[in-house]
């Protein structure tokens, strides 16, 4: 039954009598409130209470209702509660007084005096106090729907309220409360059960709870998971996976290129909360658990269960997987920004690097119309190429290079063969540096300079020489690494023609295909390059759906470790592709889930934006203090630091898009007997 029905059809207050227990028609009497603010409510419980209603852990919902005037129905309201920690009594100081005494009077006589103890005292001494934090109250509107607020509109004298603990039917309509509807509809996932403490001895004997998370929280939405190795991070993260591909598979239709209005560009989800298009999803796996099986993994390694949607990519050469290599002579200016952002080069100071990666090899917008323009780019592109050859760059069979010269040119440099034709890039290379060896001296290039009042080679060109001849100045003799310090960049190119990675990975995205990349055999600066230059790719192609009115269909990015390739906390670089994803990927149907251990090593920037939240064992107070920065997660920072290795793996505190308050649950395992066909 929902809570909606529940609140419309039950008498809050009707008591049933079962021997000595009292019960409410949703849940167990637990105590009094003896104060109650907008924020923190006290409450009064008693042992015996506590023992019905099977222990009240640390952290466990409760509700308080007005036991004032049960008949009147604007008073149909439950306050929603959090058991927070222990607090004091008013008679506290009393009682202690009288244990005192008590336990040293056992002393002094050496008997056992609990027997002895009378009725009267022992029933002052099994009363406690607990605190609880505010998290909203339940009521019924002026259509008989029931809502949720996150705060009260009002609260009266603490006499007024008693305080149960929900049965396991109010419970999970509890934690399963949306504003748009229960649980159990389409495009709904169960991915847990409610889990109060790390002890279970009282909760094992009691019905499951489960707690269902909404696909679309997930689509287009930033989320987190926080913990320390080996507590279960993986698997939610496989879990949200899996969500995903089961609301995919509903996607009534397939993304096309045609334009269409901007009100469907607006709405990428169905009436029934289904997305228009199949979602795609990316996963950036930094130590290849997803692409590859292993041990841990139990045959849940994400390829496996998913091979028929599933392409693989990986750094380097490996049965099953697609290469992410370049063809530099193919794919001119793709490279060339490989090059620049490459580790060892993007730091190099020296002069001659830095004006080598200044070089500008975009082709101009009016190369078809502008002769100069286009002559001055084919330039500058052969001697290019010439570098890469001269690296040790193999290029495709019978690949040839072009450019234009003319007559006077051509003699000066004495190589006889016209360069707009065609050469072997041996012949250019030679043909280029021979030029850069005449060219201070010559006469034909002083005439040049003297009748067009600028250089036949400009300083793009001149750059480019310097890096091929590794000669910095014409006719000089070779004092610098030149064309050298590409070599460590071979490894990415390949000599085959093929679709550009980044842009074969962008389409098979666009298809609602789930894309795996391999950087387990990376280094963390080669990772941070692959990972940026596949997002930046996908980032502009949605910016560029989105302004000409055309449909984006969600695409997920999935970041294992994610503290290898996100900004750091105090990294304020906004213009970085994560910070981008985080801000403004949502308007292009871009979600963003991430996983690290440490809050404390994420971007403010991307922390600020996240609306899911997955948090297991924290170790240390600094990350806790972090934590508490967001949502109600305060509630929690005593029990995030205790952990079980045996019986914790999967015990998170979890906040999504649609639920208004933190839930605590343990994920359920995914086996692959549980997932959909695929």
């Amino acid at each position: 039954m929902s809570i909606s029905r529940q609140l419309t059809q039950t008498n809050f207050f009707k008591r049933k009598q079962e021997g000595e227990d009292l019960k409410w028609d949703t849940g167990l009497f637990v105590g009094r409130p003896f104060r109650l603010t907008y924020s923190r409510a006290k409450i009064l419980v008693a042992d015996a209470w506590k023992q019905r209603a099977k222990g009240i852990p640390q952290g466990c919902f409760l509700l308080a209702y007005y036991d004032n005037e049960p008949n009147e129905q604007s008073n149909a309201e439950a306050i929603l509660l959090r058991v927070i920690q222990p607090t004091r009594l008013p008679t506290d100081q009393e009682v202690i007084s009288s244990m005192v005494e008590y336990y040293k009077d056992d002393i002094r006589t050496g008997t056992n005096q609990r027997s002895q103890l009378d009725t009267f005292t022992r029933y002052e001494f099994s009363f406690s106090g607990l605190e609880c934090s505010v998290l909203g109250s339940f009521y019924i509107d002026s259509q008989n729907r029931t809502r949720f607020s996150a705060d009260l509109e009002n609260f009266y004298s603490a006499h007024n309220y008693l305080v149960i603990k929900p049965s396991p039917d109010i419970l999970k309509a509890i934690v399963n409360y949306w504003e748009n509807g229960s649980s159990g509809g389409v495009g709904d996932i169960k991915i847990g059960k409610v889990r109060y403490s790390s002890s279970r001895r009282f909760q094992q004997t009691e019905e499951d709870v489960p707690v269902y998370v909404q696909a679309p929280d997930f689509a287009g939405k930033r989320t987190a998971l926080f913990g320390m190795t080996r507590t279960g991070k993986s698997n939610t993260v496989k879990k949200i996976i899996q969500s995903c591909v089961e609301m995919s598979d509903n996607a009534p239709l397939q993304l096309d290129q045609d334009a269409e209005s901007p009100e469907e560009v607006l709405q990428p989800l169905t009436e029934d909360n289904n997305p228009k298009y199949p979602i795609g999803q990316i996963i950036f796996d930094i130590n290849g658990e997803y692409a590859n099986p292993n041990l841990q993994d139990q045959g849940t390694a994400i390829f496996d269960m998913y091979q028929d949607r599933t392409v693989r990519y990986s750094t380097v050469q490996k049965p099953g997987f697609l290469e992410m290599k370049v063809n530099f002579f193919e794919e001119v200016e793709n490279g060339f920004e490989l090059i620049r952002s490459y580790p060892t080069i993007s730091d190099d100071t020296n002069r001659f690097v830095v004006n080598f990666k200044s070089v500008d090899l975009n082709q101009p917008e009016d190369y078809a119309t502008n002769r100069s323009a286009s002559t001055r780019h084919d330039r500058r592109v052969a001697v290019y190429l010439c570098c890469l050859y001269r690296a040790g760059f193999q290029p495709s069979p019978n690949f040839r290079v072009r450019f234009t010269a003319n007559q006077d040119v051509r003699n000066a440099v004495r190589q006889g063969v016209d360069p707009s034709r065609g050469m072997t890039l041996e012949d250019a290379s030679n043909w280029w540096e021979n030029l850069w060896d005449i060219y201070e001296d010559n006469a034909i290039f002083a005439n040049y300079r003297q009748q067009n009042g600028r250089e036949w080679a400009d300083e793009d060109l001149k750059a480019l020489l310097v890096m091929l001849t590794r000669k910095s100045r014409s006719g000089g003799r070779a004092d610098c690494s030149g064309f050298r310090i590409l070599n460590p960049v071979r490894e990415q190119h390949t000599s085959t023609l093929q679709t550009p990675y980044d842009q074969d990975i962008l389409n098979k995205l666009r298809q609602g295909k789930m894309v795996i990349v391999d950087l387990s055999l990376g280094n963390p600066e080669i990772q941070a390059m692959f990972s940026e230059r596949i997002c930046r790719r996908i980032f502009a192609d949605a910016v560029s759906r989105f302004t000409s009115t055309h449909a984006n269909n969600f695409i997920q990015f999935y970041f294992e470790e994610a503290h290898n390739l996100f900004p750091k906390k105090d990294d304020k670089d906004l213009s970085q592709i994560y910070n981008r994803l985080a801000k403004e990927g949502a308007k292009f149907n871009l979600g963003l889930i991430y996983a690290t251990q440490e809050v404390s090593s994420i971007s403010s920037n991307i922390l600020k934006a996240t609306q899911n939240w997955f948090i297991s064992h924290l170790n240390n107070e600094d990350e806790i203090r972090e934590l508490r920065k967001y949502y109600d997660f305060s509630d929690f920072t005593e029990s995030l630091i205790r952990f079980s290795q045996d019986t914790d793996k999967g015990f998170v505190r979890m906040k999504t898009y649609s639920n208004p308050f933190v839930i605590p649950v343990q994920i359920d395992r995914l086996p692959p007997e549980n997932l959909a066909t695929t």
